[in-house]
């Protein structure tokens, strides 16, 4: 018997992220698959499962692929550059990459996400034993071309070295999107956590209005829906809140409801 056609990796991102329409999603450090179905039925467009802060291994991470490939939703991982030619064979469908400042820097990660397929330059090492090919149900080339174009690169801007770079770094051919982070830019720019602060606010604004001028997906933290409609005005369709920060909400309604 044929396996069945379903492939282990959610392709539909990078199309989502050329698409320019807005799209909600959730941070998730919380290793719990669980968590991920229920961002999935809560009706997000996609999760970003937090390796670089968050407490999931790689087994662990792997489960909550499964969970997010089985309840629909697209699942990306942010991770360390060492941990990205694993975290791809599991299966993510994009791979989110902390404290990229230069285009040069960026070239170079495509070449890592990318496998060398008709001549194309990649440095991506082939396995088809792995779960992103079906442990080899759909492996061979395939497995490479369907990863080389339906898995997406997610490069994030947090210094502001990054910002002055960023309609470099956007234009790289291989980048699908270019996320802002505003806590540790702000830490960057000597105001501790305070991202709100006119002169980080105004570097937000440069690097996303530069991220959209040159073709990528621009992406920000957005806590608030009046955040979201800020930057929503300065370019940016990749929004990402926190599942930690919604869930402690909820439970100190909950906890101090009638007091």
């Amino acid at each position: 018997m044929n396996a069945p056609d379903h492939h282990p990796i959610d392709l539909r991102l990078p199309e989502l992220l050329r698409s320019g329409r807005p799209l909600r999603g959730v941070f998730n450090g919380l290793p719990s698959p669980a968590i991920v179905e229920m961002c999935a039925y809560a009706g997000f467009d996609f999760i970003l499962l937090d390796n670089e802060h968050g407490s999931a291994g790689l087994e662990c991470t792997e489960h909550l692929l499964r969970a997010a490939r089985a309840s629909g939703i697209p699942a990306i991982v942010r991770c360390l550059e060492h941990d990205m030619a694993r975290t791809l064979d599991l299966g993510a469908s994009a791979v989110q990459i902390p404290m990229v400042e230069t285009a040069a820097h960026a070239r170079a990660l495509v070449q890592r996400i990318k496998y060398p397929t008709r001549g194309l330059p990649g440095q991506r090492g082939a396995a088809f034993s792995t779960r992103a090919a079906g442990y080899g149900a759909f492996g061979g080339t395939g497995h490479t071309q369907r990863s080389n174009d339906g898995v997406a690169l997610i490069v994030m801007i947090e210094t502001e070295l990054g910002v002055a770079n960023a309609a470099e770094i956007a234009a790289v051919e291989g980048v699908d999107a270019v996320f802002v982070g505003p806590n540790d830019l702000a830490h960057s720019m000597g105001v501790d956590n305070r991202w709100n602060e006119p002169a980080v606010q105004a570097a937000i604004e440069s690097a996303l209005r530069a991220i959209d001028a040159a073709g990528a997906c621009p992406g920000i933290l957005a806590l608030t829906v009046e955040e979201e409609a800020r930057y929503a005005t300065w370019g940016a369709r990749y929004f990402a809140s926190n599942t930690a920060g919604i869930l402690m909400a909820a439970l100190r309604e909950a906890a101090t409801r009638g007091r």
